[in-house]
């Protein structure tokens, strides 16, 4: 049974958090490459040291109290990034973010989840473990060993991406425009930078780096990037650009 497009994307409210986090970034990044970031009344919750997100409003909608979460027409909610992006990108015209075909859409997933599991949690988790700054809402306990153990695992993986890399391919499945693994990829690096995670993938790897440099160049991932809130200063102290919308 197919979806739908929705009647009115002004029905639809999206909750999420300012670009530091890496989990709403990724749809906040698939909205901008899709071509459909003005279409939606986003509410950005004050992460810190509050943790609105963990407050009885929003887990109302989502006991997990995390972001992203969208509320539907019918008033009904998805949460998890990737699920997200999947209603989302079945919904609405354009190009397939994850993938045009069964294959693709197949390979997409399986990067989608070796960087995510493998890579962008480690760091995640390590940043959680590491920094207590978040408060006591987020922030549940503080392990250095463990910190330093996911940081080792998140390194081992890029060497597997960087590697996959390393036959000249732009993006991860090969053709000429990134899909939602490649953003993941992203906001893993990104988030690398985070002062906190002191581990900038791009600067451990060749192919990584230029992997991070061909993202630095589309306007959908600058303008998604927008709010200068991402902690990492190549994209928060960036020269205002002119240019918007999807990359050519």
């Amino acid at each position: 049974m197919s979806i739908q497009t929705p009647a009115s994307a002004a029905a639809l409210r999206l909750f999420t958090s300012p670009s530091a986090f890496p989990n709403p970034q990724r749809l906040r990044i698939f909205l901008h490459e899709k071509g459909i970031a003005d279409q939606f009344d986003e509410r950005i919750y004050d992460m810190t040291p509050v943790g609105e997100q963990r407050q009885w409003k929003h887990l109302k909608m989502n006991p997990w109290g995390e972001t992203p979460t969208l509320q539907l027409a019918d008033g009904g909610f998805i949460s998890e990034t990737a699920a997200v992006v999947r209603y989302l990108d079945q919904s609405f015209p354009g190009r397939r973010i994850m993938g045009e075909t069964p294959e693709q859409q197949g390979l997409d997933t399986m990067w989608d989840n070796r960087v995510w599991v493998h890579i962008l949690y480690r760091i995640v988790t390590a940043f959680h473990v590491l920094h207590q700054g978040l408060g006591p809402k987020l922030e549940l306990t503080a392990n250095a060993a463990w910190g330093e153990h996911c940081r080792k695992e998140a390194l081992a993986h890029a060497a597997l991406v960087d590697r996959h890399l390393s036959d000249g391919r732009d993006w991860l499945l090969g053709g000429d425009e990134p899909t939602f693994s490649d953003i993941t990829m992203a906001t893993a690096i990104a988030f690398s930078k985070f002062p906190v995670n002191a581990t900038p993938l791009d600067e451990r790897f060749e192919h990584i780096d230029a992997f991070w440099q061909r993202w630095m160049r589309r306007p959908t991932f600058l303008a998604a990037y927008a709010d200068r809130n991402s902690g990492v200063p190549e994209l928060d102290d960036r020269p205002e650009s002119p240019v918007s919308g999807n990359a050519a």
